[in-house]
């Protein structure tokens, strides 16, 4: 069985960081490209950017370049996303995803899904 698993959301100061862990079971991270998207309330799923399995990242956000970052800890068969300057607007549910076929921006090419982890960025 699949499962994802994301951590470390939480309430953030404008200008703050936080990173966000995706573990996994059941599955290798090295082999699928691994994705992370988040959703506000009465927004669709946006996909922010993602890992291939070369370790390329491709970002689908460009509010997010320069801030955001993605990496993957092989041993731990955990993705990381590096948040930085944070902003109020990136008040959202977030998610890492995995896609098969590779990355891409749109959410029906993902096929597992986490939980999801608040991030709430408020003073």
């Amino acid at each position: 069985q699949v499962q994802f698993v994301e951590s470390g959301g939480g309430l953030v100061q404008p200008g703050g960081s936080l990173r966000l862990s995706c573990a996994a079971s059941g599955i290798a991270l090295d082999s699928e490209a691994i994705g992370w998207f988040r959703q506000a309330p009465g927004k669709e799923r946006e996909g922010l950017l993602c890992l291939g399995v070369s370790r390329r990242s491709t970002y689908y956000a460009d509010s997010v370049k320069g801030r955001f970052t993605i990496t993957r800890n092989s041993a731990r068969n955990t993705v990381y996303l590096q948040m930085n300057s944070l902003k109020p607007e990136g008040t959202a549910m977030y998610y890492c995803a995995s896609a098969y076929y590779g990355c891409s921006s749109s959410p029906s090419q993902y096929r597992y899904w986490g939980q999801g982890t608040q991030v709430t960025v408020s003073s």
